[in-house]
């Protein structure tokens, strides 16, 4: 009974406490204090408080960064432009009051399966255009109309996001779903490109959505490429070329969708079995849920690439890829027999078997690579200022057998009239016609030079020597005539003088006379006057020059001695003296 007592006197003394007064004579009559009021309203309003800022505190980005999974979003969005605009004002767009519990309820749901260890590694979470929209934000992006980004790439919102594009309704997340460090909800240009490019040619037959200009303005000052000056305007507005002939190589990559990424988020077979519904896919996974297109397609690359080893831009792929397997063939012309013949059953086709090396002189030659030529580099003025193949060969020789050998595209010199106009009319057969001048008179030489050596009577080292030089020789005629020089006149003419000081040398130690071909316009250095410039108007040599303190008469000695003895030849305008050339060359006529 004591100890009844004084657990009754504890609670008696508690109650009063907080203001529950209970008589010691009858324990059922209890009288509420105003202090109780006061401790209950304090406990209420401490409720309130903490329910306030409890629902504060889970809508802001740092609890959401309180899960570790989320941690790589939360640095994406901390580094990005929305890095002011909590998550929940995008995740949660403005809705009625029950759609907002409902959310709320799921956001609920996830603590507890994050607190249950069963979520997942991979949240989805979607951004739907009404918070995008919503006022203070971005809700007059409809009404802006055409407006240019940075890069300068043009663009209207309203009819990507009212009209269906492609048959497909676009939200603002396909094309602003790029999750990254920095990028958090900024604009995916692998989705304009799939757009714009998907489905619509490759290389010279490549017929962008909205065509280039549709995205790009014209560049309207000039561009610097090596040591010439090139206006866009002058060649698009006023000429008509088309962006194609000299950026054939823009785009790489076809897009596609592959069904093996369907399993990154479904393994239901009933979803999966829905892979060739393209209409049911684009409408319940880009209109209904956001997801982006990269999600699914893959990566269509465009800009204008470049060789990371020479930091020059590259030609065009081959047709033909290399594999594990094999060659594959990645855009067949209409009619090619791989058509037939891959299809048929029973048969291993593979196109290395024949297409090997396709064309690799002339790439050489236009590229101006000169590995194991001894010779510098030396690219093309026109490689150098992006010219693709497709800029002089369009000219589709057909023929009544096209179906079965497929097209192939000419060169022709209206390439050369449609960029240089009616003035470069004529140049390129000239200059065909002078290459093929060298070339026979050289090979002519080379003959003379071994029919010498075999006849001579020479030390076997010394012969080694000769032969060798022989071989080099041989060799750079070789790479003129299967690069076709007219890739690259001046790398052609390089090869030329080189083989030509060669035999000339060779001759003369073996005592041979060989025919004198010094003057010859690829080998002396006069083919810019005379091939080109002469055409122009442009008037080359000057008569006289300014050149160490005196006046020297330049065309007269040009007439006597030719160009490259005096001056280093290696591109277009790029004619410097040679070092030292007055002690050697002008001290050969003037001695003082």
């Amino acid at each position: 009974m004591e100890s009844k007592g004084k657990t009754g006197g504890f609670w008696r003394r508690l109650g009063q406490a907080v203001g529950i007064h209970v008589s010691e004579e009858q324990d059922w009559n209890i009288e509420l204090k105003p202090r109780f009021f006061v401790v209950v309203g304090g406990i209420f309003l401490a409720g309130i408080l903490f329910t306030a800022g409890s629902v504060k505190y889970s809508t802001s980005p740092t609890f959401c960064n309180s899960c570790h999974i989320m941690e790589p979003y939360y640095k994406a969005w901390k580094a990005s432009k929305h890095n002011k605009v909590a998550c929940v004002e995008c995740h949660y767009p403005p809705s009625k009051p029950q759609t907002l519990l409902w959310k709320k309820f799921q956001a609920v749901s996830q603590v507890v399966k994050y607190v249950t260890r069963t979520y997942s590694s991979k949240p989805f979470a979607e951004v739907e255009d009404a918070a995008c929209l919503r006022s203070g934000c971005h809700s007059t992006r409809l009404l802006e109309g055409r407006t240019a980004a940075k890069s300068g790439v043009k663009f209207d919102h309203r009819p990507h996001l009212l009209d269906k594009r492609r048959g497909r309704q676009l939200r603002c997340v396909s094309c602003h779903g790029q999750v990254m460090i920095g990028e958090h909800i900024e604009v995916t240009y692998g989705t304009c490109f799939l757009c714009h490019f998907k489905g619509m040619g490759v290389g010279k037959n490549l017929k962008p959505l909205g065509g280039c200009t549709g995205c790009h303005d014209v560049p309207a000052r000039p561009i610097q490429v090596g040591n010439m000056t090139y206006n866009h305007r002058d060649f698009v507005t006023k000429q008509g070329i088309s962006c194609i002939d000299c950026h054939a190589d823009v785009v790489r990559g076809e897009g596609q969708a592959n069904q093996d990424r369907c399993f990154t988020c479904h393994n239901q077979p009933e979803k999966l079995a829905k892979y060739g519904d393209t209409p049911f896919l684009h409408e319940n996974h880009v209109t209904k849920h956001n997801v982006a297109c990269f999600h699914c397609h893959q990566e269509i690359r465009h800009g204008i690439m470049a060789d990371e080893s020479q930091k020059v831009p590259r030609l065009n792929e081959p047709a033909f890829e290399k594999t594990e397997a094999g060659a594959a063939p990645k855009a067949l012309p209409p009619g090619h027999p791989a058509l037939h013949v891959a299809q048929t059953p029973g048969l291993i086709f593979n196109c290395a078997d024949c297409h090997d090396n396709k064309h690799f002189g002339q790439r050489e030659m236009y590229t101006g690579q000169t590995k194991g030529l001894g010779l510098k580099d030396m690219p093309s003025p026109m490689f150098l200022a992006q010219v693709d193949c497709a800029g002089c060969h369009y000219k589709d020789a057909g023929g009544r057998d096209a179906n079965f050998k497929g097209h192939n595209l000419k060169a022709s010199e209206k390439g050369c009239v449609k960029c240089h106009g009616e003035k470069f009319k004529g140049i390129w057969e000239e200059t065909k016609n002078e290459l093929t001048t060298g070339i026979d008179k050289l090979e002519g030489n080379l003959a003379a030079a071994r029919t010498a050596l075999e006849k001579a009577t020479v030390a076997d080292p010394e012969r080694k020597k000769l032969k060798e030089g022989l071989d080099r020789a041989e060799k750079l005629q070789g790479f003129v005539r299967a690069g076709r020089g007219e890739h690259n006149i001046y790398l052609a003419s390089s090869a030329l003088r080189e083989e030509a000081r060669l035999l000339a040398d060779i001759g003369t130690k073996l005592g041979a006379t060989l025919p004198d071909v010094s003057e010859e316009p690829l080998i002396s250095g006069s083919y810019c006057a005379i091939l080109c410039h002469a055409r122009v108007g442009v008037k080359v040599p000057p008569d006289t020059v300014k050149v160490f303190g005196k006046t020297m008469p330049h065309g007269q000695h040009a007439g006597m001695m030719g160009c490259v003895k005096c001056h280093d030849i290696s591109g277009h305008k790029k004619v410097p003296l040679k070092q030292n050339v007055r002690k050697t060359v002008c001290k050969e006529c003037h001695p003082d």
